[in-house]
């Protein structure tokens, strides 16, 4: 058996095509799995806004899962370092809980999510926990702290220890 990675210090195990993503005290990047898309974002405040798990049908839908881990960066803090060309969108408001448009940014390369813009959050992204680089970031600055939509989660899974509950938007 495998050992298990030491995520006290920054850990970037084979998980894409590209392989130059980096962290630093309050930055790192993100990056889609063909490696033709990477951001840079803030892992902490102000530039951080939140972290949070969804479990509403459209993050089931858009993530062929059944929730979306996420995290809120303020945008004037969100950098892209390349392929902002390669992003293509689709956006929609029939399904959404606000009511108002989100805008889905995908690489057109390979199909991953790198983020979401909705009308009722000007000046945010909705980045995903997953696109980033550094794994340790996972379970220490982009740990959810939020769970929304609690009621449609499936029954199979327990939710996120320690993280506020919310019946539906609790961000």
């Amino acid at each position: 058996m495998a050992a298990a990675a030491d995520k006290s210090k920054p850990y970037f195990p084979l998980a894409s095509s590209a392989n130059d993503g980096w962290s630093k005290e309050d930055e790192a990047t993100a990056t889609c799995f063909c490696g033709a898309v990477q951001l840079a974002f803030p892992t902490q405040g102000p530039g951080l806004v939140n972290t949070f798990v969804c479990n509403c049908s459209d993050c089931h839908k858009i993530t062929a899962s059944m929730f979306a881990s996420n995290f809120t960066v303020d945008d004037k803090y969100l950098k892209h370092l390349r392929g902002q060309d390669n992003l293509k969108t689709f956006g929609q408001s029939r399904t959404i809980a606000s009511g108002k448009m989100m805008t889905n940014y995908f690489c057109s390369t390979c199909g991953t999510l790198m983020y979401r813009v909705g009308a009722a959050f000007p000046g945010k992204s909705i980045l995903r926990i997953g696109t980033v680089d550094d794994f340790t970031l996972h379970e220490t600055k982009l740990k959810p702290q939020i769970e929304q939509f609690v009621k449609d989660r499936v029954g199979w899974l327990s939710g996120v220890e320690g993280a506020r509950k919310s019946e539906a938007m609790g961000l």
